[in-house]
């Protein structure tokens, strides 16, 4: 059996790696999580462990390529901090980041609480306690020195491989969007590169967002009010280095853009 000292023992250790922005092959065998289950464990412990509020939630390998990338058979929920949340046209530091990538993502921001439900909740319910959709960008990172190899369990551990993230502003007239077809545009440094589009993520980023609210309440957590859920990369992740500028436009949703620095 997991232990709670086990679950204490393997936050704590990640909590240090993340405060000081290392990571390591893997935690010990002694107190590494071995299942979804323990892996959320570990995650709760890691939050409830360091000081900043939590801002929200992000979705990893929401595509069949993402999830055979990290070797999971599906995607995984993270939390995101307020420390580590930016505003449109940040600045993005890439210390240490071992991914460099940017994800470009739909990111669903609620209005109500959706509190654990011992059914599912449908598309339509999820979606009728959403107050807006931004723009988004996340810059990733990982914890483990070779996270496509560290599994699923210790990869929930550590937050999904949470790290950066960038919010554009607010749509309020997010409603007839077409997140399935409709074209994000993308431009590194100016020029455009390949377009994202929702059905990228999970099919659509609204079941993207209603599989996160499902396994939120499988564990007998809330959504709360202000909660923001950024739902997965709708294309596959821009490389990125030091001196770029990513440029994602959502057209009736807004754009969101960032510049990278070392």
């Amino acid at each position: 059996m997991y232990s709670a000292v086990q679950i204490n023992q393997a936050a704590a250790a990640l909590l240090a790696l993340w405060q000081q922005r290392t990571r390591c092959d893997g935690l010990p065998d002694d107190f590494r999580p071995s299942s979804r289950a323990e892996g959320y464990a570990v995650q709760q412990a890691v939050g409830q462990s360091q000081q900043h509020a939590l801002f929200g939630w992000k979705i990893a390998a929401t595509s069949v390529e993402g999830q055979r990338h990290i070797a999971v058979n599906g995607p995984l929920a993270g939390r995101l901090y307020n420390d580590r949340v930016l505003r449109d046209g940040a600045s993005v530091t890439l210390y240490n980041n071992l991914m460099r990538v940017a994800e470009i993502e739909f990111a669903f921001c609620f209005a109500r609480t959706l509190p654990p439900s011992d059914s599912d909740y449908s598309v339509d319910e999820v979606l009728d306690v959403v107050a807006c959709v931004h723009p988004s960008i996340e810059v990733p990172d990982s914890r483990y020195n070779d996270f496509v190899k560290a599994g699923e369990a210790q990869l929930i551990a550590d937050n999904a491989c949470a790290n950066l993230f960038v919010l554009g502003p607010g749509a309020d007239d997010w409603r007839d969007f077409d997140y399935v077809n409709q074209a994000v545009i993308v431009r590194l440094n100016g020029e455009r590169v390949e377009s994202g589009f929702g059905r990228n993520v999970l099919g659509d980023p609204r079941l993207a967002l209603t599989w996160l609210v499902n396994e939120l309440s499988a564990l007998g957590i809330n959504c709360e009010p202000g909660q923001v859920v950024t739902t997965g990369t709708c294309r596959v992740p821009v490389a990125i280095q030091p001196g770029d500028v990513v440029e994602a436009d959502f057209g009736a949703l807004g754009k969101v853009s960032c510049r990278f620095g070392p």
